[in-house]
Parts: structure tokens; sequence; C-alpha cells
């Protein structure tokens, strides 16, 4: 068989095997497929310095490039495992075997496995054996059965027997001269069963190049090898959306909107956002930020899709009475609506993980003292659907902020992206801390008991907030035009509030810029200066002024382990 077919022959094998343990992952879990699995494993085992270059580097296209990256390794490990087989079949079964342990073992290793989710892999690595064993069989075409049949006469020592055996009664005259001819070419061959026929093509005399047994070209059927690869691909295709379609997806899509029906209206509406909250500048963030536009920073390579109608929170640990609260029950509860900024502890300075809207949720509080909290406690470890942990202080949820467990986002029901149907948002902490999505447990703890999932990987076990300005117009290596340039951007201290933002031309004094209006001290402000600017190259930085008096310092410090610091500085070209 030629090179690229045996390689084809493996893609398409490899192919067929990610699409059965799709389907057989849509049956058990999502995150139980071999890519996904493995891929968790992979964000779990990253250094922390290399997942911030990631989230630098990509954004929020970090998950689907690791995906993709993960699945071109895939496709040219089963290219090779093709190339493989074409020596021996058994090579490229053991190979398939392998990554099917590999996926088995990944998918074990997340929180939430059982041993169901090594079926997705196993069955995927028995489909891709099959299915490369089966077009290995077609390339060869017909041959191959003649080929197969004559080795195993062969092995057997009865290769003089099919090769000398006298020709049938009522055989022609040609076909008896070819049976005598070969009786004469086997008592002039050495002792020892002959080779097949199949098996000796091209070793006599005038045999030409490449004509020995390993080419065999003779015997490979290139048409019959591409319609058996059309027609698995076409099976890994349809297993593949089969098995989108049980994940449940799309039946989530369905119970977002169902619940976008019985959303109650909030019992402590929010104050309504002021008019001069937005400046309204091209180019500036909008104070409210679209659901479609918000940042999203998790470790969830595929978005969960969870039931609201099974949907439940367990509070328990170091509780008087363990809670249980299912979705139905929290819509009964009294919500509230707020308006907070949310931020990324990885963000750089000036960073883009930051964003603002208006949620509706229940105040966690109000759970939490259903519940007990003992007064040793310290530590909420909030539990995601797909296991991820966050570990949040007991006395900043308690302190009276709008800590809510929300429901909705800017009006309506929260996207699956970020976290239908239910998670936090405490304003005044970093998300690593805080903001878990798609939440159903909160275990009530110690921090010098448990860490969450941040913080053995090198990130503090609190994270507050830290004061921070960013331009957002001119941006770095914007070229203006000479003379009045609007400098404008936002700064953010959640619960504590942004008093003042100066901005600096060329290293020269600090000028106050004009502050937009806020609802409260859990938003970031808008901010805005007209600088006048000669030819040339200029360098512009900003720094904040919060409600306590601190103002940002200029000192540079990466985001690792609790926030980065620094002014947030552009340079121009005015002509």
């Amino acid at each position: 068989m030629p090179a690229w077919a045996a390689a084809l022959t493996g893609l398409v094998a490899g192919a067929v095997a990610l699409g059965a343990a799709q389907i057989v992952a849509g049956l058990i879990d999502p995150g139980a497929a071999p890519v996904v699995a493995v891929g968790g494993a992979v964000v779990d085992a990253t250094p922390a310095g290399l997942k911030e270059w990631a989230i630098r580097t990509f954004g929020s296209n970090d998950k689907p490039v690791l995906l993709g990256g993960i699945v071109v390794v895939l496709a040219l490990v089963a290219a090779g495992l093709g190339l493989l087989a074409r020596r021996r079949a058994a090579y490229g079964t053991l190979g398939l075997a392998l990554f099917g342990l590999v996926g088995a073992a990944a998918a074990l290793s997340r929180p939430d496995a059982g041993v169901a989710h090594v079926l997705p892999s196993i069955a995927g690595a028995a489909a891709g054996a099959w299915t490369l064993s089966r077009l290995t069989r077609r390339a060869m075409g017909s041959g191959e059965e003649e080929y197969v049949a004559a080795s195993r006469a062969a092995d057997q020592g009865m290769g003089d027997t099919v090769l000398t055996a006298p020709a049938p009664a009522g055989s022609s005259s040609a076909e008896r001269t070819r049976a005598a001819s070969l009786r004469e070419e086997s008592r002039a061959a050495e002792p020892g069963p002959a080779l097949p026929a199949v098996m000796r093509a091209g070793t006599g005399p005038g045999a030409g190049p490449g004509a020995g047994s390993d080419s065999a070209p003779h015997a490979f059927d290139r048409r019959r090898l591409l319609t058996g690869a059309a027609a698995g691909v076409a099976v890994a295709g349809a297993a593949g959306l089969g098995g989108w379609l049980l994940s449940g997806t799309k039946d989530a899509e369905l119970a977002r909107r169902g619940v976008a029906r019985l959303l109650p209206r909030a019992a402590r509406p929010a104050a309504p956002i002021p008019a001069g909250a937005d400046l309204r500048i091209p180019g500036l963030a909008p104070f409210v930020t679209p659901n479609a536009e918000f940042y999203r920073v998790d470790t969830a390579l595929v978005v969960p899709s969870v039931d609201p109608a099974r949907w439940t929170l367990k509070i328990h640990g170091l509780v008087d009475r363990p809670v249980e609260v299912t979705f139905a029950d929290l819509l009964k509860r009294p919500l509230t609506e707020a308006d907070v900024t949310l931020t990324c502890v990885s963000n750089d300075v000036g960073g883009p993980y930051a964003g603002n809207a208006r949620w509706l949720g229940a105040r966690l509080a109000d759970v939490l003292r259903e519940a007990g909290i003992r007064s040793e406690a310290d530590m909420l470890l909030s539990v995601s659907e797909d296991g991820w942990t966050c570990g949040t202080p007991v006395d900043v949820v308690m302190d009276g902020r709008d800590a809510l467990l929300a429901v909705a986002m800017n009006g309506e029901v929260l996207p699956e992206a970020h976290g239908f149907p239910v998670r936090q948002v405490v304003p005044g902490l970093y998300g690593y801390v805080s903001a878990t999505k798609w939440v159903t447990e909160i275990r009530v703890t110690r921090f010098d008991r448990e860490e969450a999932y941040w913080t053995p990987r090198g990130w503090a076990p609190r994270g507050p907030i830290k004061t921070q300005s960013r331009i957002d117009l001119p941006r770095d290596g914007d070229e203006v035009t000479a003379g009045r340039t609007t400098v404008a951007g936002v700064a953010w201290a959640q619960h504590r509030g942004v008093d003042a933002v100066e901005v600096q031309a060329d290293g020269g004094a600090w000028r106050q810029a004009r502050l937009a209006d806020v609802p409260g001290p859990d938003t970031w402000r808008q901010w805005s200066l007209d600088l006048d600017l000669t030819p040339g190259r200029h360098t512009i930085s900003v720094r904040a002024t919060d409600a306590t008096g601190y103002t940002q310092t200029a000192d540079e410090v990466p985001p690792a382990p609790d926030g980065a610091t620094g002014h947030h500085t552009v340079t121009v070209t005015a002509r």
C-alpha cells in the first residue's frame, strides 16, 4: 500500500474513534470524551506561567486553540499509526489501544469521574482499530484474500500441494500446460515448503523494481480505499453530531428559554443607571458590557450543560443545619438586582478581562444564615458542576455587600457560558476566589484546612481586587491627529469606588480627568481628558485613586499571585 494510502487509513480510523467516543460520551458525560478529558488534564497540569501566557496570547480563544492543537496532534499520530499498520496490523491496533488508555486515564482524573467515564475512550479505541483493519483490507482489494489464504497455506507447509496439484478434470489445454509447468518448477526448487505465487511476485527473473512482496502494487485498490474512507468520514461526522445532540446542549438552550418565562421581577430592584454613567465616546468600553462581549476565563473546555429542573445547591460543612436548595426554591426567594463589575486576576495592567453587568439573584448571605455558619468557619469552598473549586472569605460575603447566587445577567437568563442556571457574583473579589459558575455545592470550611483549585498552583488564597485604571483610546501604537486628542478609559476599585483618575503625558504633571457618574461603588467608572499633542511620539499614562484615598502605585508587578500593579501606559504618534 502506498504511504499516502496508509496515512489516510490511519486518519479515518482516528476520526471514527473520536466520533464513536463522542457519541458514548454524550450518553454518559460530555466531559468524558477523550479530547475534552485529555485537554482538561493538560489544563490542570500546565504551570501557572504558561497558563498566563495562553490567556494573554489567545484571550477567550485559549480553549478552542488547545482543543484544536490536541486534534492536530491526534491527527498526526493517527496518520503515523496508519503507516505503522502498513508494516504490521498489530502496530496500529496497539497504538489505538494505548491512546484509548490515555483517554480513559484522563477521564478518570476528573473530580466527578466514575468508572463509566472510561467507556468513551474504550469504545473509541475499539471502533478505530476495527476501522483501520477494515480499510486496510479494502485497500488491498481482491488480492488481499488470495494473499491471506496463500500465506496460511504456506505457514502450514502446504505450499507444494497448492502449487503442484494437477489441473482438475475438464481443464483447458492452457490450464493443463500451466499445471505441468508448475510441477516442474516445484521439483527443481530447494527442499521445504514453497511460497505462494502471490508472495513470490517479482522474485523471479525479469522482475522489475518495486515488484517485490512489500509493494505488491497489483493488490492495491485505490477506488475501494477511497469509498471506504468516505464512508468512514461520514460515520465519524454522524457520530460526532449525535454525541453533541446527546450531550444536552440543545436541551439546555430550551431550558433557558423556559426559565426566561418564569424569571420573577426583583424584590429589591437596582437604582436606575445614571444618565451620565456612559460618556458614549467611540472606542470606550460601554458602561454595561453586552453578554456576548463579556469576557470568559475558566477551566471548562466544554461548557457544562445543566438542567435547571435537576439542579440543586448543597450547603454543608461547618454549619448548624445543612441546606439543599432547588432552582424552583431559589426563584421563590426575594431576588436582588445589583450592578457589579467582575475582574480576572490574570489581567495584566490595562488588560481586557473586566466587564460590568446588572445581575439578578438571591443574596448568598441570606441562604448561609439559614444554614447557620459556625464561628470557626472562614472560607466558603464552592464547587462547580465540572468539579472546579473556589475559596471565598466568609467575612466578605457576610458584610452586607450584594454577594449573589445570580440567575440573570443584563435582563436575561444567564448564558450557559456564564454559569446557567446559577453562578456566584461577589463584588470586590477577583473571579478565581468568588465567581463560581454552574455552582452546585458550597462547603463551609477553613482556609487552613482546605485549598481551592488555584491556591496550590501559586495564587493567593484570598483575592481582593486592586485599584486599577485602563486607557481604552487611543490604543498603544495608534496614530492620532496633532492637536486636541481625547484620551478615555475605565477605572475600578470594586466595593470601594473610584474617586479620581489622573492622566500624565510624556512624564509631565498629572492632570485630573473628568469622571462619569456611577450607580454605586461596585462598578467601574468611565473617565476622559482632552490633551493637546504636538507632532511626534507621546507616552500617556493613567492612575486612579479609590475612595479610601489609595492611589495606584507605579511599581510594576505581574498578575501572580494576587493581581498586577503599575500604571497603564500607551505610546502614540501625532501627525
